[in-house]
């Protein structure tokens, strides 16, 4: 037996599908927007030819805009290449029971060439498992956690489409920060989802009501930085389903509501040599006991966030959830156990770490922890300094450098980034250029329900 509940051997698995428990696999991998792509296979077959030879998909998935339309403009793929097949491979860590699907089982997928079988190195999870290496081959394990919030609604997808998403009922009638009574009105969602990502393999930790009516946290349990960013990913797969099955529904948008808290996708990382734990010494920086390891990542993190940030923030909605007050950060300074700064540092000694407080819960989990990594790792390589620590109010510390306020200042930040060629390569920084500001044009086109209502009779 696997150590973790709901982890699959493929013995296991055989014997699953043997008994008629399990017929269905989901082989899926992640897209852009970090959303899981694939398709679901007989468990037979699965086991006869897809365990060993792994499955196909079309180029063009990597290069869609959110209503899967081929986007011109991309070197990967394109019309006149004739938008071919990848190869999607199996990760067989990766599968587990789906418990939240009948009779269904789940496996996570790297996107490799289909002339070399070498990773597409423009895929989300290749270019985390590319910054995982570089922290190997300086003999580092990287363990990383996030904190992802959401908010629920009584009303249904299918009713929330016709509604054009405005007016939906939210599960929540107050605040409900901690509260265990409000908590309780919505344990038929997020109790489920407990129990299914406990028996699909992501072990839990706890959940809370957040801030806004209806939002909530689930916490699962730290792991290296891979399997957290596939943990991630299954959450929130698993979250969205178990809604829908109860004619619910939910949103991981940065700002879902002008009026209300928007949703975070804390980030947590520290280092390993070994089974030692690196970042707590006898170095005095700030009120922290810290090593040098500790001072040149958190430097390195908090120096390269405005190249990386469109990684943190990928959506034109995620930068309406910076403002001040609102439990999101404005700037770029950090502090120890400060909720106002963007870099917050947490535990001592062997629990120390890093919390990132910039990405939203619309981030895509393998960019945005690929960058924080591939920060925190040339802060060792330069041994880049952190700015002193922050003492006070981080919203009202003026002369702190701001977070950058939209997606173009971010797509533009990173196309010049020569940190973000350094790290990810030219490839990678010119087809995420192009999906920004893709995404950026898209909104621009857009009239919106705010300009009807502010000019279409006054103006």
């Amino acid at each position: 037996m696997t150590s973790i509940k709901g982890m699959l051997t493929v013995d296991e698995l055989v014997q699953l599908v043997s008994s008629g428990s399990i017929d269905t696999v989901l082989v899926a991998f992640s897209d852009l927007y970090g959303r899981l792509l694939g398709k679901r296979f007989d468990a037979e077959f699965f086991l006869e030819e897809v365990l060993e030879h792994g499955g196909h998909a079309c180029d063009y998935l990597l290069t869609v805009d959110m209503g899967m339309n081929p986007v011109p403009g991309y070197r990967f793929a394109n019309w006149e290449k004739g938008y071919g097949d990848v190869h999607v491979v199996c990760d067989l860590a990766t599968l587990r029971q789906a418990s939240w699907l009948d009779r269904t089982a789940m496996v996570l997928c790297d996107v490799a060439s289909e002339q070399d079988d070498e990773l597409v190195e423009l895929a989300p999870r290749s270019i985390l498992k590319r910054q995982t290496q570089r922290a190997l081959s300086q003999d580092f394990t990287v363990l990383a956690a996030s904190e992802l919030e959401f908010y629920s609604y009584q009303t249904s997808y299918e009713d929330a489409a016709a509604r054009g998403y405005a007016g939906l009922e939210p599960a929540g009638s107050y605040i409900e920060d901690y509260h265990t009574l409000q908590g309780t009105r919505e344990e038929n969602l997020i109790g489920a989802v407990r129990r299914h990502l406990r028996d699909s393999g992501v072990p839990v930790e706890n959940s809370k009501g957040e801030w806004g009516l209806g939002q909530h946290e689930i916490n699962v349990r730290y792991a290296d930085v891979v399997t957290m960013a596939d943990r991630h990913a299954v959450y929130k797969q698993c979250v969205r389903e178990v809604a829908l099955g109860i004619g619910r529904s939910v949103t991981f948008m940065a700002k879902p509501d002008a009026d209300g808290a928007g949703s975070s996708c804390h980030i947590h990382m520290s280092l390993l040599k070994g089974d030692a734990p690196c970042f707590h010494g006898n170095e005095k920086l700030g009120s922290v006991r810290c090593s040098d390891t500790f001072r040149w990542f958190l430097g390195g993190w908090i120096a390269h966030a405005p190249d990386v940030m469109a990684f943190y923030a990928p959506t034109v909605n995620s930068y309406k959830r910076y403002q001040a007050a609102s439990w999101a950060p404005t700037r770029l300074a950090w502090s120890y156990d400060n909720r106002t700064a963007g870099f917050r540092v947490v535990g001592s000694k062997e629990s120390l770490r890093i919390e990132c407080r910039i990405p939203g819960a619309d981030c895509n989990p393998y960019l945005a922890f690929a960058a924080s990594l591939a920060s925190g790792l040339d802060g060792i390589a330069k041994r880049i300094e952190p700015p002193p620590a922050l003492e006070g109010d981080a919203y009202a510390a003026l002369d702190q450098p701001e977070i950058p306020a939209s997606l173009p200042e971010a797509a533009s930040l990173f196309e010049s980034s020569d940190f973000a060629r350094e790290a990810f390569g030219e490839e990678v920084v010119e087809h995420y250029t192009h999906f920004f500001r893709t995404e950026a044009a898209a909104y621009d086109r857009a009239v919106t329900d705010w300009e009807r209502e502010r000019y279409f009779e006054q103006i």
